[in-house]
C-alpha cells in the first residue's frame, strides 16, 4: 500500500493520494484558514471509518437492512517529549433499523477484535474502546 502527498500551498496545506486517486486534503490546524484534517483527525477517522465498513458489511451479510449509520470516535492525548500521540480512543456506533440488538453488538465485537486493520494496527499503543447504540438504546 502506498500514498502520495503533495503540498498546495506555501504553509502545511497538502493533498494526499493513494491507489484508489481519491483525495484527501490534510492542514496543520494552528493556521488561520485550515482547509484539510489533521492528521490526528485523520486517524480517528481511519478507526470510525474502518469499523463502520466491517460492521455494515456484517449486517448485509446476515441480510439486516440498516435504516442508519453514524459513528463517533473521541481520542485522549498524552503528553510525551513534543508529541501528543493517542493514549486511548472511544467509538460510539450509532445504528437505526430493524436488527437484533445481540447481532448488533457481534458485528462491533468482530470488527474491532479481529477485522478492522486500523484500530487493531493502534492496539500496542492506544486503547480502543467502544459502544454500541441500537434505535437510541445502548447495547450491552
Amino acid at each position: 500500500m502506498k500514498v502520495t502527498l503533495e503540498r498546495k500551498n506555501n504553509d502545511y496545506l497538502f493533498e494526499a493520494k493513494g491507489a484508489s486517486g481519491n483525495s484527501v486534503m490534510i492542514d496543520n490546524k494552528t493556521v488561520d484558514e485550515v482547509k484539510g484534517s489533521s492528521p490526528m483527525e485523520l486517524l480517528l477517522m481511519g478507526v470510525g471509518g474502518c469499523s463502520a465498513i466491517d460492521i455494515i458489511s456484517i449486517l448485509k451479510k446476515q441480510k439486516l437492512e440498516i435504516d442508519s449509520y453514524k459513528v463517533e470516535v473521541e481520542g485522549d492525548r498524552k503528553e510525551v517529549g513534543q508529541a501528543k500521540p493517542f493514549s486511548a480512543m472511544r467509538v460510539h456506533v450509532y445504528l437505526e433499523g430493524d436488527i437484533p440488538p445481540a447481532k448488533a453488538l457481534r458485528a462491533a465485537q468482530l470488527s474491532f477484535e479481529k477485522y478492522c486493520s486500523v484500530s487493531i494496527t493502534l492496539q500496542a499503543g492506544v486503547e480502543v474502546t467502544y459502544k454500541v447504540f441500537l434505535n437510541g438504546e445502548e447495547v450491552e
